[in-house]
């Protein structure tokens, strides 16, 4: 019996890893700029589902398959979407809570408006007759094409960029680990450090300012 291996043979017999010419690891977190590059877009092109969607996924934090899963009840209070709300996680079945920023208020009561979109629903309905909501794989089809509209790259961005862009944008100017830990949902405080990729990042900046100067003595 042959152990599996993560290689594709070829007609020749030639055997092709199954990542070569695709981009691994973490995919990185949206910048201030880029956030805001793609947001203008989104207004300008009167796109109310999209912006809705991009603004609660950074706030959120959420995992693509629990944000595509969020229904109008989970963020509307009354009449008006909620400043905080909180959801279970599918991957660990445990609360988190998350706010929900004025701006972001605006552009999700303006989506539900507009698509007339009752508590029970699905937040992001599918436009697909087989799916009931959004899909994960449509989410990070979409995710793609904003990257893409700001001239970034396409592959090197996905749906945990979303994820990762407001902690990292947290704990850079906070160094508060713990608090960004509480809002990714995290059970253990070393899956944020590995999840952020924070001490590579870290050791670097420390030695980007730090300068070593040596003295010859005559």
């Amino acid at each position: 019996m042959h152990a599996a291996t993560n290689t594709t043979p070829k007609a020749d017999g030639r055997v092709v890893p199954w990542n070569k010419g695709k981009l691994i690891g973490q995919k990185p977190p949206l910048k201030l700029k880029e956030i805001w590059a793609i947001r203008i877009r989104l207004q300008l092109g009167h796109r109310a589902r999209e912006l809705a969607l991009f603004n609660l996924a950074i706030d959120s934090k959420l995992r693509g398959c629990d944000l595509v899963g969020l229904r109008v009840r989970d963020v509307v209070q009354g009449s008006h979407v909620a400043p905080r709300a909180i959801v279970m996680q599918k991957k660990t079945q445990r609360p988190v809570q998350f706010e929900i920023t004025e701006q972001t208020r605006d552009a999700v009561g303006a989506w539900i408006a507009a698509a007339r979109l009752k508590p029970e629903q699905f937040l992001f309905p599918s436009r697909m007759s087989a799916s009931p909501h959004l899909s994960t794989r449509q989410y990070s089809r979409i995710v793609h094409t904003w990257a893409g509209s700001i001239g970034l790259d396409q592959g090197a961005y996905g749906t945990h960029s979303m994820r990762r862009t407001k902690p990292t944008l947290i704990y850079r100017r906070t160094r508060n680990l713990r608090a960004v830990q509480l809002l990714l949902g995290h059970t253990k405080l070393e899956s944020t450090v590995r999840y952020l990729g924070i001490e590579v990042d870290d050791a670097l900046e420390i030695a980007e300012q730090t300068e070593v100067w040596s003295r010859i003595s005559a």
